[in-house]
């Protein structure tokens, strides 16, 4: 396994040790069962790609608009985003949002 690769265990063991290496610039990616299921990264570099999440969905949006494509009200939205999230509650799956709050 890399070295920069940690089990859910070794994480939990030596959480400050890894949260003190991503203040200093090197992510550490959690596995599980051998697969990477998490990764804890630089603030920096988390920020970064949450700006680049947030342009490319404005292009994408700004695109379907340019295409004469269909607009919702905010009401809309909301809406279905609640519909959406209350819909996967039901079924017990989980949308990503929040994944692993407790």
């Amino acid at each position: 396994m890399d070295e920069s690769a940690v089990t859910v265990r070794e994480a939990r063991a030596h959480l400050a040790d890894h949260i003190n290496r991503a203040e200093q610039g090197s992510p550490t990616i959690i596995t599980r069962n051998g697969a990477p299921v998490a990764a804890l990264v630089p603030i920096a570099d988390f920020n970064a790609l949450e700006d680049a999440a947030d342009e490319l969905l404005a292009r994408e949006a700004e695109a379907v608009l340019a295409e004469g494509g269909p607009t919702v009200t905010m009401a809309e939205l909301l809406a279905d985003l609640f519909t959406e999230r209350d819909a996967d509650r039901d079924t017990g799956r989980d949308s990503g949002r929040d994944a692993g709050a407790a």
